[in-house]
């Protein structure tokens, strides 16, 4: 069975704890496989000093195979514009109906491309998008929350790496919805499943 892909975007400096828990999830289920896409085929270097080299660059991504495309926070996304290679990639993937994640500054790509307008949305605040984004006048769909959801597109504030993995559990379907809420109490609040403790208390 071919698996569809889920398409994370690495670079230098990208804050590899964002996306972990999230590509955690997903690598574990047999449906997905997770595969690195880099603005060209030299190695990077994570925030956390991982040393990598993508897979595949951006123009080699196939949105046709794509299940979901991760944007990843770093300091990038403040400091320089961004490429338009993604700013037209992002658009067409989102055309086709495919999930766009997008957590801390990787917020500003997708409003630099025009996907924040007229939907729901997060990020470091509403300030920092104003800050960031030439023309972002969407306050009125701005919501205070850690992470959200709308229209196929997910995005989340920096400090919100449970919530992100969380949004992009329920986008792919990774488990059913008891179970995923089940995921989210454990890694968030510490809550063991009960079929744990039957589990242990039945050993």
């Amino acid at each position: 069975m071919t698996k569809k892909k889920a398409y994370i975007l690495i670079f230098d400096g990208l804050a590899d704890w964002e996306p972990a828990l999230a590509l955690c999830e997903i690598n574990k289920h047999k449906a997905f496989e997770v595969v690195t896409v880099g603005f060209s085929s030299d190695s990077i270097t994570t925030m956390g000093g991982i040393t990598t080299t993508p897979q595949i660059t951006l123009e080699e991504l196939r949105p046709e195979d794509a299940s979901i495309f991760i944007l990843p926070g770093g300091s990038r996304w403040e400091q320089q514009p961004t490429e338009e290679k993604l700013l037209e990639l992002l658009p067409k993937l989102h055309a086709q109906g495919v999930p766009l994640a997008a957590i801390c500054g990787a917020t500003l790509a997708l409003g630099r491309a025009g996907l924040l307008k007229n939907i729901q949305h997060t990020s470091n605040g509403k300030s920092y998008l104003k800050t960031f984004v030439q023309d972002y006048v969407e306050d009125e769909f701005y919501v205070e929350q850690f992470a959200v959801t709308d229209h196929n597109i997910i995005t989340a504030s920096g400090i919100s790496s449970i919530e992100f993995a969380y949004e992009i559990i329920k986008a792919l379907k990774l488990y059913p919805e008891a179970e995923a809420q089940e995921w989210f109490a454990l890694f968030k609040h510490g809550v063991i499943p009960q079929a744990w403790q039957d589990a242990a208390s039945n050993a």
